[in-house]
C-alpha cells in the first residue's frame, strides 16, 4: 500500500482554486498556473467534482491534454455527482463551507456515495478532464464539517458503496490506489481500524499543517505509517492565512488564528526564513508524509512553492516555535 511510489516529488498542485473558489478567476489566468505548475517540475495534480461542480477539472483538463498522459499522476474524488440542471452555488448546503463556491459554475451537485454514483462520477470526471484513465481516487467529504450528526451516516454509505467499488477497480487495474480525503481526522481513524477494503492513502486537508497538527500528530498518522498508508497533505497554508492571505478553514481567520501567524512570521523574519517554506517543509517532515499539495491560482505562486520546498531553515527556527508552544514538542521538524 501507500502511493509514494506513485510520485516524482514530494510536491503536488492542489486545484481547488481554479473551481473558483473564494473568487471568480479568469479562465486564462487558471490556464496559465496550470501551465506554470507544469514547466517548474510539478507532475501531481489533485481535483475534484465539487471544485466549482466540474470547473476545476474542466480547467485542469485542459492544460493536461496537451501533454503525454503517463508523464503525470491524476487524482480527483467521488462522492458528489453534478448534474446538467441548475441551482444558485450561493445557496448550497455545504455544512460549515457555506459559499465555498459560489463563484463556480451552477450545475446542481448531487451527495451520494454510492457504488452506482462512483462510477458515473468517474465516468463523469474522466470526460471532464479529457483523459482515459485516473491514478487515484478519493472518497471526499464524509466528515462533520460537511454533514454535521449525520456524517457517519454519510460515511457508513461510502464504506459499502464506494470504499468497496474504488477498491475492486484497484484489483481490477483500472486505478492504481485509492483513498479518502477530509478535512478531519475521525473518518481517516475510522478508516485505519477496517479489516477490509483497505486503502492505500489518505489526503488530509488542513490538520497537519504548522497551525493545526495535535490531533493528527498523535493519534492518525502513528496509525497510518505502521500500517504503511500514505498522507496526503491537502491545504498546507491552512486555507492561504500561511501565504499572505486572510482565510483559515475556508472563512476569513479569527484574531486569534491572525496574532499566531503574526508571531510565526516576526520569528521565521529573524531567522530568514520564508513562511511558505516553514509551512511546506513542517508538513513533509513527518514519515507518514508523501507530499503537499498546495493550491495557486496566479502563476507566480508555483514558483515561491517550489523554491520554499529547498530553502534552509536553521534548527533555532523550529527550537524556538516549540519553546514559544507554536509547534507540539513531539512534532518532527527537517533537519539542515
Amino acid at each position: 500500500m501507500g502511493i509514494a511510489p506513485l510520485l516524482s516529488g514530494p510536491i503536488g498542485f492542489g486545484t481547488a482554486p481554479l473551481g473558483n473558489m473564494f473568487r471568480a478567476i479568469p479562465d486564462a489566468e487558471a490556464a496559465a498556473t496550470v501551465q506554470a505548475a507544469w514547466d517548474h517540475g510539478i507532475r501531481y495534480f489533485d481535483t475534484a467534482p465539487f471544485y466549482g461542480a466540474g470547473l476545476a477539472e474542466l480547467r485542469l483538463g485542459e492544460v493536461l491534454a496537451a501533454q503525454p498522459r503517463d508523464d503525470y499522476v491524476l487524482s480527483t474524488k467521488v462522492g458528489r455527482v453534478i448534474l446538467d440542471e441548475v441551482e444558485d452555488p450561493a445557496a448550497r448546503e455545504l455544512g460549515e463551507k457555506g459559499g465555498l463556491f459560489e463563484h463556480g459554475r451552477p450545475n446542481k451537485i448531487v451527495n451520494d456515495y454510492s457504488a452506482d454514483a462512483t462510477m458515473r462520477s468517474i465516468e463523469d470526471s474522466l470526460t471532464r478532464l479529457k483523459t482515459d484513465r485516473l491514478d487515484v481516487v478519493w472518497v471526499h467529504d464524509i466528515a462533520q464539517d460537511f454533514y454535521g450528526d449525520e456524517w457517519l451516516a454519510q460515511y457508513e454509505s461510502a464504506r459499502t458503496g464506494a470504499f468497496r467499488t474504488l477498491d475492486k477497480l484497484r484489483a481490477e487495474g483500472v486505478i492504481k490506489a485509492w483513498g479518502v480525503g477530509v478535512n478531519k481526522v475521525e473518518p481517516l481513524e475510522l478508516t485505519l481500524d477496517l479489516d477490509e477494503p483497505r486503502p492505500d492513502a489518505f489526503l488530509l486537508a488542513g490538520r497537519y499543517t504548522l497551525l493545526d497538527h495535535d490531533r493528527a500528530l498523535q493519534r492518525l498518522l502513528p496509525g497510518a505509517a505502521e500500517q504503511h498508508v500514505d498522507i496526503v497533505v491537502g491545504g498546507p497554508y491552512s486555507s492561504g492565512i500561511l501565504a499572505g492571505g486572510t482565510h483559515f478553514e475556508y472563512q476569513q481567520a479569527p484574531a486569534e488564528i491572525i496574532a499566531k501567524v503574526e508571531r510565526i512570521k516576526a520569528l521565521a523574519q529573524d531567522h530568514g526564513v520564508g513562511i511558505k517554506a516553514a509551512a511546506l517543509q513542517f508538513s513533509l517532515a513527518h514519515t507518514a508524509t508523501a507530499a503537499v499539495i498546495p493550491g495557486a491560482t496566479r502563476p507566480s505562486r508555483i514558483a515561491e512553492d517550489v523554491a520554499a520546498l529547498g530553502e534552509r531553515i536553521p534548527a533555532g527556527f523550529w527550537a524556538e516555535l516549540r519553546e514559544e508552544r507554536l509547534i507540539s514538542p513531539d512534532a518532527p521538524v527537517p533537519t539542515v
